[in-house]
Parts: C-alpha cells; sequence; structure tokens
C-alpha cells in the first residue's frame, strides 16, 4: 500500500500532532501556527514517515467540536506542511466536511476513529480516493469509558473491523486504500487492552495494513504507575511488542526514540531472515 509517495514496505512511524486544547497528553501546546509546524518539522526530522493533524480531541470525557472550527484549526497546519514536506499527512477526523478540506489541502489519509460512521463519511473517503484508517471505538469519547463490555475483545473488535472493510468496499472504497486500527483505549478496560494486545496479531488475518496507537495510553500507567508525559520508555516498550505482532504503522508522540526501536527490531528481523 502507498500513502502519497510512502510505501508500507516496513513498519513506520506516524507522528501526533494535536491542533487542540485538550487533547490527553499534548493538549494546548501546537495550538499556535508557528510552534505546531515547529513540531511536524521536528518529528519529519526525527524520522516520522506520516505527520497525523488533529484538531479535536478524543480522550474519555472530550467534548464535540463543530466541523467549521476543526477545518479552521487544521487547515492552515496541512497546507504549510503539505508545502514543506514530501511526507504524506493525515487527518484524524470522523467529519465528511473536514475530510474534504484536509484532502483539499494536501491531506493524503484520512485516520477516523469512527470508523467512517458518521453522515457522509463513507461517501467522502470514496470519492476523496485517499488512504482511509478505519479504527474500533465502542461508544463515543464521552462516555466510552464506561463500562464497556464484550464477549471477546479480539473476536469483537476483528468483527467489527470485518464489517467496516466490507462496507466501505461496497461504497467503492479500495481494499488497497484502507488501514485497519484496534483502538486501544477506546471503550476499553486496561483488562481488554492487555488482551488485545497479547492477541494483536490475530487482527493481521483482514488482509489490511495494521495501526497502532499505544503512546502514553492510560494502560500503560497502570502498568508503571507513571503520570502521561513519563510514560515514553513504556511506549516504546509497547510499540515494539506491536510491530513484532505484525503493526505497519505506530502512531506516537516521541517520534525519534521510537524511530530508533525500530532500526534495532528491524535490524534483528533481517539478520533472522539472512
Amino acid at each position: 500500500m502507498r500513502i502519497g509517495r510512502l510505501n508500507l514496505e516496513i513498519p513506520v512511524v506516524m507522528g501526533i500532532l494535536n491542533i487542540t486544547p485538550d487533547s490527553f497528553s499534548d493538549g494546548g501546546r501546537f495550538l499556535a501556527r508557528d510552534d505546531a509546524l515547529a513540531q511536524a518539522e521536528a518529528m519529519l526530522q526525527s524520522g516520522a514517515s506520516i505527520i497525523d493533524v488533529g484538531g479535536e480531541s478524543t480522550r474519555p470525557g472530550a467534548q464535540q467540536v463543530s466541523a467549521a472550527e476543526e477545518i479552521e484549526r487544521v487547515v492552515p497546519i496541512i497546507e504549510a506542511i503539505h508545502n514543506m514536506t514530501d511526507a504524506p499527512v493525515s487527518i484524524d477526523t470522523s467529519k465528511a466536511d473536514v475530510m474534504r478540506a484536509a484532502v483539499e489541502a494536501g491531506a493524503a489519509m484520512v485516520n477516523d476513529v469512527r470508523a467512517l460512521r458518521e453522515a457522509g463519511a463513507v461517501a467522502a473517503a470514496a470519492d476523496l480516493g485517499v488512504v482511509v484508517c478505519l479504527m474500533h471505538m465502542q461508544g463515543n469519547p464521552r462516555t466510552m469509558q464506561e463500562e464497556p463490555h464484550y464477549e471477546d475483545v479480539t473476536l469483537d473488535v476483528r468483527d467489527f473491523l470485518a464489517s467496516r472493510i466490507e462496507t466501505c468496499i461496497d461504497a467503492g472504497i479500495d481494499r488497497e486504500r484502507m488501514v485497519i486500527d484496534p483502538g486501544f483505549g477506546f471503550g476499553k478496560s486496561y483488562r481488554h487492552n492487555v488482551e488485545l494486545l497479547m492477541n494483536l496479531r490475530q487482527l493481521t488475518d483482514l488482509g489490511q495494513p495494521l495501526m497502532v496507537g499505544l503512546s502514553r495510553k492510560s494502560m500503560l500507567g497502570e502498568m508503571t504507575g507513571r503520570d502521561t508525559g513519563d510514560r515514553m520508555p513504556a511506549s516504546i516498550a509497547a510499540a515494539v511488542i506491536a510491530v513484532q505482532a505484525g503493526a505497519d504503522i505506530l502512531r506516537v508522540h516521541d517520534v525519534a526514540e521510537t524511530v530508533e526501536a525500530l532500526k534495532v527490531t528491524q535490524a534483528i528481523a533481517k539478520a533472522r531472515q539472512s
């Protein structure tokens, strides 16, 4: 699969750029245009292959943002990043209008935590012809952590993603431009997240590139006792586990450290093949 000029032949790192006042880890840090562009440039220089720009927080309890406000936040940043690099830009949104505006501004990928379930989203993705990431989320950001329940979290997530893939195919979206994401932390308890990570390889049976976002998540805080800003070592360990289980894209805050960890895992994998 290609995302813009990027070929997913080996696992790659997606750098997170939140243009929001309330994201769980870096909310408010990059609202100013110059700060956002400096962060994007730093992540690219550190080895990020994709920059994921979001204008609405999806942390537990987050409030909704209008499409107009989201567009106002993200479009100038996407345009500026697109003009300064050949690396693809992803738009983290669930709204059809934001998708269209972002792709017009230069985005090469739509990363949707609602898996194109919002009104007009599937049609927009089909029309735009860019890569889409379909993520699993039980409930919505405001309520998703209120007693989430699964019969079997891995099978339930797998079945949901398989269903969304078929819905997208029926709408005219080629398999060759679909990525899947199990949605760690989105409507899942600590036990659910651990079980899903243990069984992550089962999702590769769906035949789509796999994106994983474990960076600084609360499950890592429960494992280590560390606050959000002190979870970098745990995030890297989780990223390595995910790659060994078949992940193709790692969505992270700590780009340089994750890129170096990937270099080690890839060197060992290559040595085993020789």
